[in-house]
């Protein structure tokens, strides 16, 4: 059994928790769970147990704490245990506090991959500690920041095996490129745009207050909030045919998960709406995109699509075709758990 590890119990650290749990418990065996050290084990365990956007756990989830937070050193950073059990399944969870990557035990609980959660070890450098600490792979949550990772999409392109440093890309980069690659395939892109409608992040605030970007400097639980996308640019790494030719923005709205891409395509071919959706439908039913590329034609909206664990739903209702050969695509994600069961999944890739 192939064994990984976690750092960081953010949002995206503890929704991981809940797809392994759910869907990979008897495959992978998570061995450790490092923090910022800014809560004791009891209170992450409440964390990982309650959740606004989820609901509770589905297991029972308990903590020991076997010193205090602010006693974690270098030379014993653990600071107690999560055990989560349900119908006769139990595991236990070493939680550790220790802000240096590359000063994490993962070589002492023999933890193979390491998924970066936390956000900030976005470089090659910074993310390569985690190898030094003893982990043979590190996947990153998050797009990379310069060279030296691989990048996978998955259904769209696969790691360099070769490369210990990987980056999952971001939850709506996962959304758009299986859309873009069938694209890309069927009917050839010219050039094309990206609108992702995005349920807001903690990156944002609560209340304004300062912030390098002033627009996230606003209170994002009142305020439609334009902001950059790296996730267009991104799908050209995965996707050569786009790279340099897919560009796009994002804008941050008042809901807590559950997120929307509208892509507008030049088509080098001429199409029709019906071929479209066609074709989308067609690739959704494909061996590569199960549980990946889904369609619907309901009328939805994004409460509907939470809990979701495919990376891209495609809305047929909304295609749109104009002149023959400027396509738009909409497609629902959920940001925090479709891309945590994509996370998860490339583990054991």
């Amino acid at each position: 059994m192939k064994t990984f590890g976690i750092n960081g119990l953010g949002r995206i650290g503890r929704t991981a928790v809940r797809v392994w749990w759910r869907h990979h418990r008897d495959q992978l065996d998570l061995k450790l769970i490092n923090t910022s050290g800014s809560m004791e084990v009891a209170d992450w365990a409440h964390l990982l147990k309650y959740d606004t956007n989820y609901g509770q756990f589905g297991a029972n989830v308990t903590a020991v704490q076997t010193q205090s937070r602010k006693a974690a050193t270098e030379i014993n950073p653990v600071i107690g245990t999560i055990t989560i059990s349900e119908a006769g399944a139990t595991h236990e969870i070493t939680i550790t506090a220790e802000r240096d990557p590359a000063k994490i035990p993962w070589g002492q609980y023999q933890v193979e991959t390491v998924i970066e959660a936390t956000g900030k070890f976005v470089t090659a450098e910074a993310a390569g500690a985690h190898l030094t600490a003893g982990a043979k792979t590190v996947i990153l949550a998050a797009p990379a920041k310069g060279e030296g990772f691989s990048m996978s999409v998955i259904g769209v392109n696969d790691f360099d095996s070769q490369n210990p440093l990987r980056s999952n890309a971001s939850c709506t980069t996962n959304c758009i490129a299986p859309v873009a690659q069938v694209m890309v395939k069927q009917f050839g892109v010219a050039k094309a745009l990206l609108n992702t409608i995005h349920s807001y992040t903690d990156d944002q605030n609560l209340q304004d207050n300062s912030h390098k970007d002033l627009r996230r400097a606003r209170s994002a639980a009142e305020n439609i909030c334009p902001t950059t996308t790296g996730a267009a640019k991104a799908a050209g790494e995965v996707i050569p045919e786009l790279k340099g030719l897919f560009d796009g923005l994002a804008v941050r709205v008042p809901t807590p998960v559950g997120s929307l891409s509208d892509m507008v395509f030049v088509t080098q071919k001429p199409v029709t709406k019906e071929e479209v959706n066609a074709v989308l439908i067609a690739a959704s039913q494909l061996p590569k995109w199960q549980g990946i590329l889904a369609v619907t034609s309901d009328p939805i909206v994004s409460s509907d699509i939470i809990g979701r664990s495919e990376s891209s739903i495609v809305d047929l209702n909304l295609t749109q075709v104009i002149g023959g050969d400027l396509v738009r695509v909409v497609s629902w994600y959920d940001n925090e758990y479709g891309y945590c069961c994509r996370l998860i999944e490339q583990i054991d890739r």
